[in-house]
């Protein structure tokens, strides 16, 4: 069983620097979700390599691996040369967490053309995949409210599942984070 996690891009939630302590928050907010979905069979999880979310659940499943061999991460990009007009570092992190993955393509073999790429890509993610975890709270919107919106209306219409981390749950992690610090 495949499942796709995505959410927030990194800036959304104010975090600007991987050293950021949230981010040690988050991916252990991710990692727990995660060991749940190992733990009733998931075998893959499938992500994109946006810089928030996507790249710290390739970061915390590599970090997961040595425990849970079994685990794969699959990077799916919507088009060629994703992250190209990023900042070096940034490409070079992109590129660093890519080699370590278990599979790494683009959907679209084509370089950016159109926003339809991103449909496209959506629409792979949910056919491959049976279950999605969205880090993302409705009270805070943000570029993860279209996938939010078209996840639900797809969980409505087939035997899919849309789990959800919002603001309560990382509230819940930052805590248990501290009391384990």
């Amino acid at each position: 069983m495949n499942l796709w996690i995505t959410g927030y891009r990194s800036y959304e939630l104010g975090v600007f620097q991987n050293n950021d302590p949230k981010v040690a928050i988050i991916k252990s907010a991710l990692k727990k979700a995660i060991i749940n979905q190992i733990e009733q069979g998931f075998q893959w999880v499938l992500t994109g390599a946006q810089l928030g979310i996507e790249q710290w659940t390739i970061e915390a499943v590599l970090e997961l691996k040595p425990e849970y061999p079994e685990i794969k991460i699959g990077v799916l990009t919507p088009y060629q040369a994703f992250g190209s007009n990023w900042q070096p570092e940034k490409q070079a992190h992109l590129a660093q967490l890519c080699s370590q993955v278990d599979f790494y393509e683009a959907i679209s073999q084509q370089p950016y053309t159109s926003p339809q790429q991103f449909k496209n890509y959506q629409r792979f993610m949910l056919e491959h995949t049976s279950s999605a975890l969205l880090v993302y709270d409705p009270e805070y919107p943000g570029k993860s409210e279209y996938d939010y919106r078209d996840l639900q209306e797809f969980s409505q219409e087939n035997d899919y599942q849309l789990l959800l981390i919002d603001m309560y749950d990382l509230q819940e992690a930052a805590q248990n984070f501290q009391e384990t610090d």
